[in-house]
């Protein structure tokens, strides 16, 4: 798929200098900090921009400050966060803990505002779903362009069960609020439905370097990846003797009957990941679309109330790839293992790709100073009515 600037009907823009060479644009890229999947999407897409000349500020916080700052020019920001108990999302300790978090904030947001985004003077925005960046991006208005897999759920035509209706509501209400007003949307995806608009663009999943050069093979272990609050589901893979479960996650080291418990190693992970004939793990987006590009059998336990992740697990189900387990019971994970050929076999259809489309893409919106991304952003701005706001 090529973007192409509003009113061109289908011509692919090239944005060249006088001298022949593309002129290239500073850049704020804000990375959620909340669990470590957009710090690794983030990290690709960085070095890429990097690679081919572009000036780029990062703004990120937790998990993506720690992952990107030794390798990046990254301000340290504060974000939001969410609380979980036994695998359910507490939304009264995530309400309570991101209060808390207001005041330092507020201070951050001003550093952000004076440090960032006066002084280095961006020519546009880019955000992985971090919010302030995509505040100020419409408070300076600058292009705004976002890069994750969150945008689906609000751009995207999809299906989705009647019991999800309502959360489903709820979370298009939140990443508004989150990421008001992007000018484009490149969105990352293992279920393509149809863009509900004319500036969102869908694309294969943003992959580590790690996992494309990974050779997988099916061994004779299954990789379950869960942290606290799964003791019952672990205890229940105990009923399954012939089979060989090796764990990370659970803060554990020793090996009891068939469970394998290990100490987190990312070569060590990604080593039982290329290897495993199947994996158990959560539905978080990262592990689940890393594991259908080595062909891997999925079974999924979303976490409840996390609307993406129970999404996620129907969708599995939906293609075939897999079980989403709601319920965790010995006749479902006997059902699981009973099918992962069955699974294997389909999931030999899945077309594996690697980032290459999604940078080209990007690479044409951000060629001179960003000269796509605007046209871009002015349509917005004239289609909504919006008037330019002061500084």
């Amino acid at each position: 798929m090529r973007l192409q600037a509003p009113g061109t009907h289908g011509v692919r823009l090239r944005f060249r200098t006088n001298n022949g060479l593309k002129k290239m644009a500073k850049i704020v890229y804000g990375v959620s900090g909340e669990g470590s999947g957009h710090s690794s999407r983030s990290r690709e897409i960085l070095t890429h921009l990097q690679s081919t000349g572009h000036v780029v500020k990062v703004v990120s916080y937790d998990r993506g400050y720690a992952n990107l700052k030794d390798d990046f020019d990254v301000f340290e920001t504060e974000g939001l966060h969410i609380a979980s108990l036994d695998n359910r999302v507490s939304k009264v300790k995530t309400f309570t803990d991101n209060l808390k978090r207001l005041p330092e904030g507020h201070k951050k947001l001003q550093s952000l505002r004076k440090d960032i985004f006066k002084k280095f003077r961006p020519d546009c925005v880019i955000t992985d779903f971090e919010p302030m960046t995509a505040y100020l991006a419409n408070h300076y208005d600058l292009p705004l362009i976002t890069i994750d897999n969150q945008h689906r759920l609000r751009y995207m035509s999809y299906p989705c069960p009647a019991h999800l209706q309502a959360e489903r509501k709820m979370t298009k209400t939140i990443i508004r609020a989150m990421v008001p007003r992007p000018d484009v949307s490149l969105v990352t995806t293992f279920y393509y439905g149809d863009p509900q608009n004319n500036r969102t663009f869908f694309f294969a999943p943003i992959l580590r370097q790690e996992v494309l050069s990974l050779q997988p093979s099916s061994g004779g272990h299954i990789l379950v990846y869960l942290t606290s609050g799964f003791e019952s589901f672990l205890k229940r893979l105990m009923d399954f003797p012939r089979e060989s479960f090796i764990i990370y996650g659970s803060e554990k080291e020793h090996t009891h009957k068939n469970l394998n418990y290990k100490a987190f190693s990312k070569d060590g992970f990604l080593n039982d990941l290329a290897s495993c004939k199947a994996v158990m793990a959560t539905a978080g987006f990262t592990l689940m679309t890393e594991s259908f590009y080595l062909r891997k059998p999925y079974l999924a336990l979303p976490m409840r109330g996390q609307f993406e992740q129970e999404i996620n697990g129907f969708l599995l189900a939906r293609l075939k790839y897999g079980v989403n387990l709601r319920r965790s019971t010995s006749e479902a994970i006997g059902h699981f293992l009973y099918r992962i050929p069955d699974f294997a076999e389909i999931l030999k259809t899945f077309h594996a790709r690697d980032n290459a489309a999604i940078k080209q893409q990007l690479s044409e919106l951000l060629a001179d100073d960003g000269a796509l991304a605007r046209e871009f952003h002015a349509k917005r701005m004239r289609l909504v009515g919006l008037s330019k706001p002061s500084a």
